[in-house]
């Protein structure tokens, strides 16, 4: 059988693997501009059915062989459209993240589109140039899952 990435629309099962996924403190450290607790799975379902009933946002699950394993959306940040995107860690290194976003991407087409990134996250920074992000600028704010401020990249797709 071929390994197979496939998107679909998020489902309430679906946000509550998300809500797994973010749990990992490796994740959450990697990510850093995170919720401030990522075990509060309150704050989390509220934060997903704002997300989930935003009409400007697009959200699809990240599949893989069937497995949830991430997502991928689209939203209005700082008054532009960014992507943002998470793969559960027991995934990493397979190639997932970049084929889910070349997807996603092919499906959003708003161009320009950002990006941001933790300067030291070298794996999110490598899916974003692969998928033809990039770098436009810096930047410099607290990240919840890292208890510190972090320096990130803002990236953007022509």
């Amino acid at each position: 059988m071929n390994d197979v990435v496939e998107l679909r629309g998020v489902t309430e099962s679906d946000v509550l693997a998300f809500f797994e996924h973010q749990r990992d403190p490796e994740s959450t450290w990697m990510a850093a501009f995170t919720a401030e607790d990522p075990t509060d799975r309150v704050a989390f379902l509220l934060k997903w059915t704002k997300i989930l009933t935003d009409d400007t946002s697009v959200t699809r699950t990240v599949l893989f062989n069937g497995y949830v394993v991430g997502h991928v959306l689209a939203f209005v940040e700082f008054g532009a459209p960014e992507v943002s995107y998470w793969i559960d860690p027991r995934y990493w290194g397979m190639g997932l993240a970049s084929a889910a976003l070349r997807l996603f991407l092919d499906e959003v087409v708003t161009r320009p589109l950002y990006a941001r990134a933790a300067k030291d996250n070298y794996g999110s920074l490598r899916v974003l140039e692969k998928c033809g992000f990039l770098v436009v600028g810096e930047d410099q704010g607290f990240a919840e899952g890292r208890g510190e401020e972090v320096e990130e990249y803002i990236l953007r797709l022509e």
